[in-house]
């Protein structure tokens, strides 16, 4: 392929990384589903083989893994929080989300049909986590050689177990998973201050927390403007004042009320986050790149638990942070930057909050001529959001990387 034909290709990606994100309050995770248990047969009353996908005609029945399980703890003894999700990913792909139980127990059914981008490919009427009955179960032992177990919570370091060495048999036990708290952070998720207001205010506070949850925005809001009034230093309701207000599409008025908790609290990371998303919206990268970078200065991923901070909010999406500065760096010709924080948002956007952070990922692995990963970025994207209105030109461009991928090497 010529060297024109390459550059045109490559530029069109990035046409495909110019429609602006806006961020989205997510919800708590949910509540561990139950974890679906081995099957307690015995050998002679098990039924006959069931075909899978991924089974050779010829392979035996005995070399197929059915189940793995194994269990979560915290290193100080604590109870598992209820957001402690086990991922298996194999050759830098999730293939398959369950949340561990209270007890930190989890157990992952192999091969059925939840056995790849869950999110994406589950069946939405089953629970998270949860296989289907009709699916065949059972992967060969030889495919997890390539995969790991990867445990993480926000909070907690994420710990990861290669599947490498594993014991054959349809039911694994692959250990307990130790996952270690991040210590003392520089930047919080909850300023202090809140709790230190008149009462008048905080009852006007916690009823705006409630009015949002049932989406009573103008309610809300109401509530957040009278506890600003009664108590102008609670950043928390300025923050919450400026969430709601973006979600009632006033960017402005946002703006404000995000600038003013930031100015109460430079330490609380919240109204920062906001503030890049509205930047980012504008294509403002330079002010985007300022803000991120203000968070991830504060160190909040390898830090946490502040001493008299209530962390009884959402926890900032780090992953969040992470896309929006990897995006902002890459605008701003800063590609090793960018690429070093798309990689880390990769890793933290467990819910895939992001699906084009792969095209961004695609464009800077391509740009260095690294196909293969390019290309499995944009299988990535398409996975997660197959029905994108860009889906049929993003093919498009799968399609010409393959083809530099395949091209002999000059």
């Amino acid at each position: 392929m010529s060297h024109r034909a390459r550059s045109f290709f490559l530029v069109t990606i990035a046409a495909a990384l110019l429609v602006p994100v806006t961020l989205a309050q997510k919800p708590p995770g949910p509540a561990p589903a139950p974890a679906p248990q081995p099957p307690t047969s015995t050998p002679s009353s098990r039924p006959g083989p069931i075909s899978s996908p991924t089974m050779d005609p010829t392979q035996s029945r005995d070399d197929l893994v059915m189940f793995l399980r194994g269990r979560v703890a915290i290193h100080d003894g604590s109870v598992v929080p209820t957001d402690m999700l086990v991922e298996r990913v194999c050759n830098n792909r999730t293939r398959q989300q369950v949340y561990a139980s209270s007890h930190g127990d989890f157990s992952m059914q192999l091969g059925s049909r939840i056995d790849s981008f869950p999110e994406a490919s589950a069946d939405s009427t089953l629970p998270f986590g949860t296989p289907s009955k009709d699916s065949s179960m059972g992967i060969p032992h030889r495919e997890l050689i390539q995969c790991e177990l990867r445990a993480s919570a926000f909070g907690f370091r994420p710990r990861t177990v290669h599947l490498l060495g594993l014991d054959s048999g349809e039911n694994v036990d692959v250990g307990v998973i130790t996952v270690n708290r991040v210590t003392k952070v520089d930047g919080s998720t909850v300023s202090a201050i809140p709790y230190k207001a008149p009462k008048e205010a905080r009852r006007a506070y916690e009823k705006g927390i409630e009015a949002e949850k049932k989406a009573k925005l103008a309610d809300a809001q109401k509530y957040f403007e009278a506890a600003v009034k009664i108590y102008p230093d609670s950043a928390n309701a300025w923050f919450q004042l400026g969430a709601v207000l973006q979600k009632e599409n006033q960017p402005d008025a946002a703006r404000k009320a995000f600038t003013q908790a930031t100015t109460i609290d430079t330490k609380y990371l919240p109204p920062y986050l906001g503030l890049a998303s509205l930047a980012y919206e504008t294509q403002n990268w330079a002010e985007v790149l300022d803000l991120t970078n203000h968070i991830l200065g504060l160190d909040p991923l390898n830090r946490a638990a502040v001493v008299n901070y209530i962390l009884d909010l959402d926890p900032i999406n780090l992953g969040d942070a992470y896309f929006y500065n990897a995006m902002a760096n890459y605008k701003l010709h800063k590609v090793a930057d960018a690429e070093r924080s798309g990689l880390q948002a990769e890793h933290l956007d467990l819910r895939t909050h992001f699906p084009q952070l792969h095209l961004l990922l695609a464009e800077i692995f391509a740009a260095k001529s690294q196909y293969g990963m390019a290309i499995a970025q944009m299988e990535n994207y398409l996975a997660l959001v197959p029905q994108a209105q860009d889906a049929d030109h993003v093919r498009e461009q799968l399609a010409q990387l393959q083809k530099l991928n395949d091209s002999p090497k000059q």
